[in-house]
């Protein structure tokens, strides 16, 4: 279905990590494909100096691109890509299986984890980023989180149309479109889908299929 193709939420263009997104029908598929991506990788490539303070957990499986500037205190655990120039500050938690493009901010007490962040995504204050895709120009605002299971564990499913989507996947955050942005103290439901351009305003609860443009005020 197009309204699920990887076109529809991303500009692929400049993404030097687009082979994620290849042969698949559906856009939470790059997920699914990102351990083996990432095995495949010349990993341990590390292009910058590395502040006093800043710890990295299997080295060798961590590949930091050129201009990218880590504070002290951030945590980083591979296997991971992080682009260039982006800026990784003091408090951030990066855990294992997370790809970022260029230019991306990962800010005081946000967690990545088994994402995607395209290029120049701000997830700056307090987020957590977990089973996620974010967009080009993408933002998510302070204490913004992105859910990724379900309280009974089942498999994640949603409903577009009035038709039943199953992903089969036990865990899927946030799939959020270029130049959508999420605001303060928002929460995103498990296998939420948010397109390009879209607004969800502070503290929202969103869930299901949103298409671009889309604007969500709550009530």
């Amino acid at each position: 279905m197009k309204e699920f193709s990887s076109e529809t939420f991303f500009c692929l263009n400049d993404f030097m990590h687009k082979e994620l997104f290849l042969q698949i029908d559906f856009v939470w598929q790059a997920l699914q494909n990102l351990e083996k991506y990432l095995h495949k990788q010349n990993l341990g490539k590390i292009e910058v100096e590395i502040p006093p303070g800043v710890y990295l957990e299997d080295k060798s499986k961590i590949s930091i691109g050129k201009g990218t500037v880590l504070e002290p205190g951030a945590y980083i655990k591979g296997p991971c890509i992080i682009g260039p120039n982006c800026r990784i500050v003091h408090g951030a938690y990066i855990r294992e299986s997370v790809v970022t493009g260029s230019h991306c901010v990962i800010g005081h007490a946000t967690e990545v984890k088994h994402s995607i962040l395209l290029n120049r995504v701000e997830a700056p204050h307090f987020n957590y980023v977990g089973d996620s895709i974010l967009g080009n120009d993408s933002h998510l605002g302070a204490g913004a989180n992105c859910a990724n299971l379900r309280l009974d564990k089942k498999l994640i499913a949603f409903y577009y149309e009035g038709k039943k989507i199953e992903t089969g996947l036990k865990k899927l955050g946030l799939i959020l479109g270029d130049g959508a942005q999420i605001g303060c103290n928002a929460v995103t439901n498990p296998g939420t889908f948010l397109g390009k351009n879209s607004i969800c305003y502070p503290c929202t609860h969103v869930n299901g299929y949103g298409k671009e443009n889309s604007i969500y005020k709550g009530s």
